[in-house]
């Protein structure tokens, strides 16, 4: 059923805003481009109204900071099933995208001599790689409200891992101006799930999960691998898949241009760092006791705040010890599910270098 929004001003007693419209559409897009954080603010926005070989104009084109492509349609005056069958027609044209013909788009969108292989890793300090490109695609629709039909369709196709989402936007007003909500119709951490499922798919997880941790001056592995422990922060495209992962799992440890660290099992669930504690010495202490471990709780935003899921580590290796080979499965997103062969033969390499 269609999602219907409502927003109340909160005093001595609640004033429900009124509901009211954008001028446009086309307006919403004007907003849309000027702060991309009202969609997503993991979205590098790299086009837009994007000419198709097939004569269409993607509205937005982005890229997430595993480099998956996103096609974002705005609904605009176009009927809801019309809107689905375009969006999914952009991205088989999508898939086809090389890098030179995504840095002509680019350029188009942010000015001749831009640089969009540099812009991405100053944006999310890791390299735009074709195999990135060539991921499933994330399509976004935009829009005020979808016919029960449209719906079902897209729900239906989320449930098949096809990756598409709906984010609802609804406008409201008071006596200070308009005030715009949003709302997602699947869970982004669902879509995000599939998504991270990369790679030539095999049809059959292997019931191993990939790992990626960020190293960095306040993320060191090598407290990870004292305390047992993974960790992501910095809002949540990378810190929601920690959430897939439940007590018994195990997961394999890659730090990015580095390579595969540690194996370990899972033994709790995901907790954000200021209700995270760790055993020392047989005496439970929180991180802000323990020395060296005070950065963990600094971020900008409680947003963007730090995430840890405890592990037991069965084995694992310093940083200059970590093993990389040509042909490992790699990936942004700080936890995957993959089901490909790609990642099949990584675990079975590891499992001899590990001694597993």
């Amino acid at each position: 059923m269609p999602l219907h929004q409502a927003i109340w001003r909160l005093g001595q007693q609640g004033n429900r805003l009124r509901p009211a419209k954008l001028q446009s559409e086309r307006s919403l897009e004007d907003y849309i481009v000027a702060d991309p954080e009202i969609l997503d603010p993991n979205f590098m926005l790299i086009g837009r109204q994007v000419q198709t070989d097939y004569k269409g104009y993607i509205d937005l084109l982005a890229l997430q900071p595993d480099g998956t492509p996103v096609i974002i349609e705005l609904k605009k005056d176009k009927t809801p099933r019309d809107v689905l069958a375009q969006t999914l027609d952009y991205a088989s044209w999508v898939e086809e995208l090389n890098s030179p013909r995504l840095q002509a788009i680019y350029e188009k969108f942010a000015g001749e001599g831009a640089n969009l292989l540099g812009d991405f890793e100053k944006r999310f300090g890791a390299e735009l790689t074709e195999e990135a490109l060539t991921r499933d695609h994330l399509m976004v629709i935009v829009a005020t409200e979808l016919d029960n039909s449209t719906e079902r369709i897209v729900k239906f196709l989320s449930k098949r891992n096809l990756n598409i989402n709906v984010l609802f936007f609804q406008v409201f007003e008071d006596e200070n101006g308009l005030l715009l909500s949003r709302a997602w119709m699947v869970d982004p951490t669902e879509v995000q799930a599939t998504v991270s499922s990369v790679g030539e798919s095999s049809g059959i997880w292997n019931g191993e999960y990939y790992v990626s941790y960020g190293e960095s001056q306040n993320q060191k592995w090598a407290d990870a691998r004292n305390y047992g422990f993974i960790t992501a922060s910095g809002g949540a495209w990378y810190t929601q898949t920690l959430g897939m992962l439940g007590d018994g799992d195990r997961v394999w440890v890659n730090v990015p241009k580095v390579g595969f660290v540690g194996v370990g099992i899972v033994q709790g669930a995901a907790l954000p760092a200021s209700e995270f504690s760790l055993d020392i010495g047989g005496a439970t202490q929180k991180l802000a006791d323990i020395e060296g471990m005070r950065g963990y709780l600094l971020s900008a935003t409680p947003e963007e705040e730090a995430w840890f899921v405890p592990v037991k580590w069965v084995a694992t290796v310093p940083l200059e010890q970590a093993y990389r080979e040509v042909g490992f499965f790699g990936n942004q997103n700080t936890v995957a599910k993959p089901k490909s062969e790609k990642w099949d033969h990584t675990v079975s390499v590891l499992k001899k270098k590990f001694g597993v």
